[in-house]
Formats: C-alpha cells, sequence, structure tokens
C-alpha cells in the first residue's frame, strides 16, 4: 500500500518546517542581542567608572574646608571628641555621616589622615555613577530593553566641577553616592512582585540617613519616605498600621537620637556651619548668578533638553498602554488606585525629579556658594537619574528593515551621539580663568585657586599648604614665640602680628591662637592643644552670631572684628604690646559687650564641661541659641543688649 502526500500537504509541511526555523532565528538572534545588551551595559558601566576615575585622580587634591573635616578626626581619634578645638564643644563639619566615615577608615587603617579621606571620596564617587546607572538600567527594564548607553552619567562626569569634587576632601562624593544607592533600591522597591519586610526596613533605614549625609538632603529623604509610607504595604501577618509605624521608627531611629545628642551636646538644632552662613537667609540674585555660573560656560541646558526629549521617548515607546486605556483608567480613579500608583518607577521618576527642582530652589534662594559648581552638583545627578542609561532598541528585521514607525528610535540614537559629542567638549571647557583672582561674584575655581597659591599641581598633604600666603609663616612665629600669644594676620601675606599674654608667663608658656579665615590649612599644620578660630564662625560661635554682611561675599559674608577674640582670650589690650591697628576702646568696648547675659549665656553653652544638668540645659535651649544674634561692632552691641559705655558720646550742646 503506498502513501501519497498532497501538494497541499507538502507545502503546509515546508511551510511549518520554514516557521520553526525562523523562530529558531529568531530565538538565537534574541539571545545574541541579550548577551550583546549585557555586555554593552557592564562595558559602559567600567567605561563610564574608569574616565571618572582618571578624571578625578588627574585633579587629585583637598581643599582647604577637606582639611577642616581632619581636624575632627584628629580630635576624635585622640579622644577630644567631634571637636574642632579641645575644649570647645563645636560642630564644623555639615556632613555628620562624612566625618564618622572618614574617623571610621582612619581608625581602622591607621593610615595618614589625607591619605584615607582621598581613597575614601575616591570609591564613594565611582560607586555614585554605579548605583545611578543599575537604577536607570532597572527603570528601562533591564538588558532585555535594548542597548543600554551611558547618557546622563556622561553629562555629571564631563563636568569640571565634578570631577573636582572626585576627591576634594569634602562630603560630595557621599552625598551623590547615596543618592544613587536610594535611587536603585526604590526603583527595585517600586517593581518588585512582592516586598520583604527586611528590604523595606532596609530602604527606610537609608532614607531616613538623609540629614546626617548634608542637611538640605532632608528634603530628598523625608520624599521618600513619604512615598514608602503612603503607598501600599507589603502582605504580610503585620497589621499595615503597625508596619507603618516600624517604618517611622527605622527611619528615624538613627537621626532623631543623632539631633538629640547634637542639641545637648553642641547646644544646637543643626551644625554650626548653618549658623555661621545663614543657611535660612535669601539671597536670590546671587543665587541666579552661581546657577549661570555653572550652566552658562558649559551650555549644560543643551544636553538636559536633549535628555528630557530622549527619556520622553523611551519611555513612550516602552509603554504597553494604549492612550485609551490610559484615558479609561483615569475615568476610574480613586484613591486606592492612586496610591497603588506610588509604588510604581514612574513615582520614583516623579520623586527624583521633583527633589532635584526643590533642592536648585533652595540652592537659588541661598545664594549658592563661593565654590563653582559645588552646590549645584547633587541636584545635577538627581536630574539626570532617570536617563543615566538610554535603552537603543534596534528596528525590528533589523536596520535595514526599519520604517517610519522607527523614527523615535532613531531620534534617541542621535540624541546619545549629541550628548557624547557634549561631553567631549564639556570636559575640556574651562569656565572661571580669573585664577587666583576673585570676581565680584564671590565665585572661584576652588581647585585651580589653591593649585596656583599653593605653587602644587596637587595639593594633598597639610604640608602641601605651608606655601600658601602666611601659613609657613605662622608655623615659624608658633616656633619662635614660646611664651604663646594670640596670631592675626597681616595685610602683607607674609607675616602675622602677635598679641602677647599678660604676665606671669607660665612654665611652657601660655599657649597660642591662631585667628585666620582658613581654617583647614591652618589647623592641621599645628598641634591639636593650639585653637584656631575663624572671622567667619565656622569653628568660632561668637562670629557665628553676628549678623551677615550685605554686601559680603558669599559663604564668607560674616566677620568678627578681632578686639573680639584678643578679649576672649585673655590677651594684652593695651599699647604698645597690642598691634599697633587695633583700638583699646573698642577691646574695652568689646570686653563689655561679651558680658552681655545671653551672649555669656552662648558660649557656656560649648565650653562648659559636659554635665547631665548643662546637657539638658542645652537641648531645652538650643532653639533659642540658633536664632541668637550679636552686632559685630562692640558699641552697637553695647546698645543692643542694654549694657553701659565705658566710652559714652558725649551729649550734643542746644
Amino acid at each position: 500500500m503506498s502513501l501519497s502526500i498532497s501538494p497541499d500537504e507538502m507545502l503546509v509541511a515546508e511551510q511549518t518546517e520554514y516557521a520553526a526555523e525562523r523562530a529558531d532565528e529568531q530565538t538565537r538572534s534574541a539571545s545574541r542581542f541579550a548577551r550583546l545588551s549585557k555586555a554593552t551595559f557592564v562595558g559602559g558601566v567600567a567605561l563610564t567608572v574608569v574616565l571618572f576615575a582618571i578624571g578625578g585622580w588627574q585633579r587629585r587634591w583637598i581643599a582647604d574646608d577637606g582639611l577642616i573635616v581632619l581636624r575632627t578626626v584628629r580630635n576624635l581619634l585622640a579622644g577630644n571628641g567631634p571637636v574642632f578645638n579641645e575644649g570647645e564643644r563645636v560642630e564644623t563639619n555639615t556632613s555628620t555621616a562624612w566625618t564618622y566615615l572618614v574617623w571610621f577608615f582612619s581608625w581602622l587603617t591607621q593610615a595618614r589622615l589625607e591619605y584615607v579621606v582621598l581613597g575614601v571620596a575616591l570609591t564613594v564617587s565611582l560607586a555614585a555613577v554605579v548605583f545611578a546607572m543599575l537604577g536607570s538600567a532597572r527603570l528601562w527594564g533591564g538588558t532585555g530593553a535594548g542597548l543600554l548607553l551611558p547618557a546622563g552619567v556622561l553629562v555629571y562626569i564631563a563636568l569640571p566641577p565634578a570631577r573636582d569634587y572626585v576627591t576634594s576632601g569634602l562630603e560630595s562624593g557621599l552625598v551623590i553616592c547615596w543618592i544613587g544607592l536610594l535611587w536603585w533600591q526604590l526603583v527595585r522597591w517600586s517593581q518588585a512582585k512582592s516586598v520583604r519586610l527586611p528590604g523595606l526596613l532596609g530602604l527606610v533605614f537609608l532614607a531616613g540617613l538623609a540629614p546626617l549625609i548634608r542637611p538640605e538632603m532632608t528634603m530628598v529623604g523625608a520624599l521618600a519616605l513619604l512615598l514608602i509610607f503612603c503607598a501600599p504595604m507589603p502582605e504580610s501577618r503585620v497589621r499595615p498600621i503597625v508596619l507603618r509605624a516600624a517604618i517611622v521608627a527605622v527611619a528615624g531611629l538613627v537621626p532623631l537620637g543623632y539631633q538629640i545628642w547634637r542639641m545637648g551636646y553642641y547646644g544646637l538644632p543643626y551644625p554650626n556651619t548653618a549658623v555661621a552662613k545663614d543657611a535660612g537667609g535669601a539671597k536670590w540674585g546671587q543665587g541666579f548668578t552661581y546657577l549661570w555660573d555653572l550652566v552658562g560656560p558649559y551650555f549644560l541646558w543643551a544636553p538636559l533638553v536633549v535628555l528630557l526629549v530622549a527619556g520622553v521617548l523611551a519611555a513612550r515607546t516602552r509603554a504597553g498602554r494604549s492612550a485609551a486605556a490610559d484615558r479609561d483608567e483615569a475615568r476610574r480613579w480613586s484613591v486606592g488606585r492612586f496610591r497603588q500608583r506610588l509604588r510604581s518607577p514612574g513615582a520614583v521618576v516623579a520623586l527624583v525629579l521633583f527633589s532635584g527642582f526643590l533642592l536648585t530652589v533652595y540652592a537659588l534662594r541661598v545664594g549658592g556658594d563661593f565654590m563653582h559648581g559645588r552646590m549645584l552638583l547633587p541636584q545635577l545627578f538627581l536630574l539626570v537619574l532617570p536617563v543615566a542609561v538610554l535603552p537603543i532598541r534596534a528596528p525590528r528585521g533589523g536596520v535595514r528593515a526599519a520604517t517610519p514607525a522607527d523614527w523615535p528610535l532613531a531620534v534617541l540614537a542621535v540624541a546619545w551621539i549629541g550628548v557624547v559629542g557634549w561631553a567631549v567638549f564639556a570636559a575640556d571647557t574651562t569656565a572661571i580663568k580669573t585664577g587666583t583672582k576673585i570676581t565680584s561674584t564671590g565665585i572661584v575655581d576652588e581647585r585651580v585657586y589653591y593649585v596656583l597659591n599653593t605653587g602644587h599641581d596637587h595639593p594633598i598633604l597639610a604640608e602641601d599648604y605651608l606655601d600658601y600666603p602666611r601659613i609657613r609663616a605662622m608655623v615659624n612665629d608658633i616656633a619662635n614665640n614660646p611664651n604663646g600669644g594670640l596670631l592675626l594676620n597681616s595685610p602683607s601675606f607674609m607675616f602675622w602680628y602677635i598679641a602677647p599674654p599678660p604676665q606671669p608667663i607660665p612654665d611652657g608658656g601660655a599657649g597660642h591662637t591662631v585667628y585666620f579665615l582658613n581654617l583647614g590649612m591652618t589647623s592641621m599644620n599645628v598641634p591639636l592643644d593650639v585653637p584656631v578660630l575663624d572671622p567667619m564662625g565656622l569653628a568660632y560661635p561668637l562670629a557665628a552670631h553676628t549678623d551677615r554682611l550685605a554686601d559680603g561675599r558669599i559663604g564668607h559674608d560674616k566677620s568678627l572684628y578681632p578686639d573680639w577674640v584678643v578679649v576672649d582670650t585673655g590677651m594684652v589690650d593695651k599699647k604698645p604690646w597690642m598691634p599697633w591697628y587695633l583700638d583699646e576702646k573698642w577691646v574695652t568696648q568689646a570686653r563689655t559687650a561679651m558680658s552681655c547675659p545671653d551672649t555669656q549665656a552662648l558660649m557656656i553653652s560649648y565650653r562648659d564641661p559636659l554635665t547631665f544638668e548643662r546637657f539638658r540645659h542645652n537641648l531645652r535651649n538650643a532653639l533659642r541659641f540658633a536664632k541668637y544674634r550679636i552686632d559685630r561692632v562692640p558699641k552697637y552691641e553695647i546698645q543692643r543688649c542694654g549694657l553701659v559705655d565705658p566710652f559714652p558720646q558725649p551729649l550734643a550742646p542746644r
């Protein structure tokens, strides 16, 4: 018996075999593309980290403000507590977490502090871009979403100020590292099919660290916690109200505990730097000047606009729902659906963009900073997080099979090429060309300023700053005057005036005190038993609590007259022993002004031995101390406090 197959059956069999072969080929092609996408992403992360590391290392340095941190770390290691000057409880570092992070690795490695802070700053800066790219890749659907090419991170690392603060010794790297890690974990939380309780509590603990990372980061942390708190709780035997209570407790445990300790220990509700710089003040005009100082020279607005368009297009091409479905869901809006939407990638994207906007407004309000770009770097980092990488898919069937409907893919590719081109341009752009000259804006390229003033391409060690004007002379004057005294800087940049201590001089001398604006380079080149005070008030509350100068340089707009310091340190206040430019009358009035009861209470709060009663008193009065202000002119301070002027003005004749 013979079997015959009809032509139609043969055609069907051939078509089935062809379809199977085609499916196998598509599967193999998809597998190859997935491997290519993964390799591209990993390679992009590695390339970005290497470029950022090279750029940061080429500009390696430690700023004077970075050395300020190390003075506190020295005191911690010496057992004097988290203070700048021994015997005075003053918090001179804005980032609490940065101080203790550097202290921990210094204690662990026992290495030289400058090298420790250099290594830690470099590490957290590089980790920041890795976290940013991991979060962005997850946002777009992972390596299956197409080629994930570095985009927003290139904008960030291309900016010279971003590379300047990779190793500056300041908390800039820690701030963006915390932001990047929070972003990555929030995206994971928003996409998880089921949220586990340990992971949720870890996330809220991370968000709760915001005020310790840097006070203004509280805006970011608070918004993240609010988003998590209002979103649906994970399925658990524990009731939602209990879970929310646990979220509040875990998030607030460390910051609230430290806040209570800070208020009792330092007598302030925030770091003394916030008092010295009047962080609640407003200088909008200077703020916009500061913004344009960063945006203008690099044409930073251009890549941000391109990335905005690219991000919107990428989101639209990835969306699986039709506009009609969206409109239908909008008609069925309810509180429950809104809460469900809170745990979504879109809500997390809105969170970081809104946080970046809020922080930018805050920076504009306070007038920015005197360091080029520094105070706007976290904002920029937040704004580019969603597009840290861009997903670029190949058209179905390959490039040759592209149709007009694939135009968004072409736009994304062109946008990415444009961002890369801008990054090459910006990386080689010099925004501030004045060197050591400070213009009327008060903004300088801080790294270049110290490179030129010290003569070192990479000023890292404290002794590198001995070549900064006055610093070597300071060290020599301390050594040449064993009796002690108050060192006051001279306008010549070459020597110091010394106000001597009164007789009799005790054995070993009466001790030295240095009064100078640059706290880092001075304090790191003298022993811990030499107090270093500054006229701006970062380490000197008496100066910090003066009023802000209306036309002062941003970040340096307080300046306490040295007459106060002569009285405060107990030095000779008579001519000819007192420096020639000081006025005996002003010094006498300063002594009277310092007797003001409220001023005495302020000074006692951080100088008296720390007892339980002192801690409790500081805790109760921290807010009052924070608001207290004095007049830097002794005569006017006498009038403000209602004291008797030792040199009253004679009555004018009638």
